[in-house]
């Protein structure tokens, strides 16, 4: 959907797992795929040989930091500590104002239930305001998040 569209994708730059599955289709669909790897990573010969881009970093800050200027924007989809480690600080950098692009999370099969759940309730006890909140937008069909997502970006807004 994402290469049908234009939109490129930029990742971490591994060849495993679901993010892995996700550049291989945006590439079998013509789509550019750019990947950060950190050196570390890319010696365990766990780099993805197969992208339009594979930029190897020299550590994780480094990575996430060219994925975020690489980037228009960002969706978390499931995965464990470093996806939910990568999405918090993107939404905390735009609550800072480091950047204006748009956040979400695609809630495959629920998946984000609780952490959104959580999110909801750090408002209810006045950890995060609802301005901040709206920061993180959240659906469980691509089309519809991609489609919030280009409207913000249009109109500049986060």
């Amino acid at each position: 959907m994402l290469a049908q569209r234009g939109i490129g994708v930029v990742y971490g730059g591994g060849r495993v797992g679901l993010m892995g599955v996700l550049a291989d289709a945006a590439r079998a669909a013509g789509g550019e795929v750019i990947g950060v790897i950190p050196q570390s990573l890319a010696e365990r010969e766990v780099a993805h040989s197969g992208l339009s881009q594979l930029h190897v970093v020299d550590t994780m800050h480094d990575r996430k930091a060219l994925m975020a200027e690489l980037s228009a924007g960002f969706i978390a989809l499931p995965g464990g500590f470093g996806t939910l480690e990568e999405f918090c600080e993107v939404i905390t950098w735009s609550q800072l104002g480091i950047h204006a692009k748009p956040c979400g999370v695609l809630n495959v099969a629920g998946y984000f239930d609780k952490l959104i759940g959580m999110f909801d309730y750090a408002v209810e006890r006045g950890f995060i305001s609802d301005a901040n909140r709206e920061i993180v937008l959240e659906s469980n069909r691509p089309d519809e998040l991609i489609e919030r997502m280009l409207k913000l970006t249009e109109v500049g807004l986060r």
